[in-house]
């Protein structure tokens, strides 16, 4: 069965040359500054190719390609920090390239409206998926700041220390809560100081994220220890009724070391 568009389609291989040189000067109006002028037009050549086979109809396979093909440009320009309006512009300003070539041919303006519905559809496919992946990209990037932000550190032999910086929401805690348990198991380690001097506020949801990392330690056979209670924070737990019950708190890093080391049986002394 032939193609809606088979007769624009022969027009625009026809001309790829020259429709290509126009699609790409205006693109290059948009994004030129950020994609060398060979590399676009490399690209531009790829997609034109996959663009004609897909509205001539005589290629079932061209149309799979084309959207993988446009995934992966989405990806790419996603991750090399382009806006979501340069993205798709690569693929809707074929439209006016087009147009340009068939204007005064009235044969083929129902043709050129179905292939500029067609072009539509793959430049809000191209948005769609460049969307996503810079969601992904934001997601990793989180998740390895989360990394960065919740170090394990070993203070002494039997002695782990986890100081915290920023706000601690359920995210966090689950990984502080992993970190955490995943030291105490490779140190052998039997108390665990967790410093929030770097935590700017403490409210009942992160006493609770706190309580809960306190209590995986203990099924572990370790003690915690919080510390960085400033007067501030002692202030808010107070107004707030915050109960931390037996669990130790200090004011400074320092003193939950002293701590964990008494209760080790050890003390540090001057030579």
């Amino acid at each position: 069965m032939e193609s809606s568009q088979a007769r624009i389609a022969e027009v625009l291989r026809a001309n790829q040359s020259k429709l290509i040189d126009r699609w790409a000067e205006i693109l290059s109006a948009a994004v030129g500054h950020q994609v060398f002028a060979l590399e676009l037009r490399r690209e531009l050549e790829e997609l034109f190719t996959l663009i004609v086979r897909t509205i001539d109809g005589q290629d079932e396979s061209a149309a799979g390609e084309l959207r993988a093909v446009l995934a992966e440009l989405s990806r790419d320009r996603a991750r090399r920090g382009f806006s979501p309006r340069e993205t798709a512009l690569g693929v809707f300003s074929l439209k006016d390239a087009a147009y340009e070539l068939v204007a005064g041919a009235d044969d083929l303006v129902a043709e050129y409206v179905a292939f500029a519905r067609t072009i539509d559809d793959l430049g809000l496919y191209t948005f769609e998926t460049f969307v996503a992946a810079r969601e992904q990209v934001i997601t990793d990037q989180a998740e390895s700041m989360l990394e960065l932000s919740t170090p394990v550190v070993r203070l002494w032999d039997g002695i782990i220390a986890v100081p915290l910086v920023g706000t601690l929401d359920s995210a966090r805690t689950q990984l502080v809560m992993e970190k955490m348990l995943d030291a105490l198991v490779a140190t052998e380690a039997e108390h665990a100081v967790i410093d929030i001097t770097g935590v700017p506020t403490v409210d009942t949801e992160v006493a609770q994220h706190l309580l809960k990392t306190v209590v995986a330690a203990r099924l572990m056979g370790a003690e915690c220890i919080i510390t960085g209670i400033r007067p501030q924070i002692a202030h808010t737990i107070v107004s707030l009724g915050i109960e931390f019950g037996d669990v130790p708190t200090m004011q400074t890093l320092a003193d939950g070391l002293k701590h964990a080391l008494r209760s080790s049986g050890l003390k540090v002394v001057a030579v």
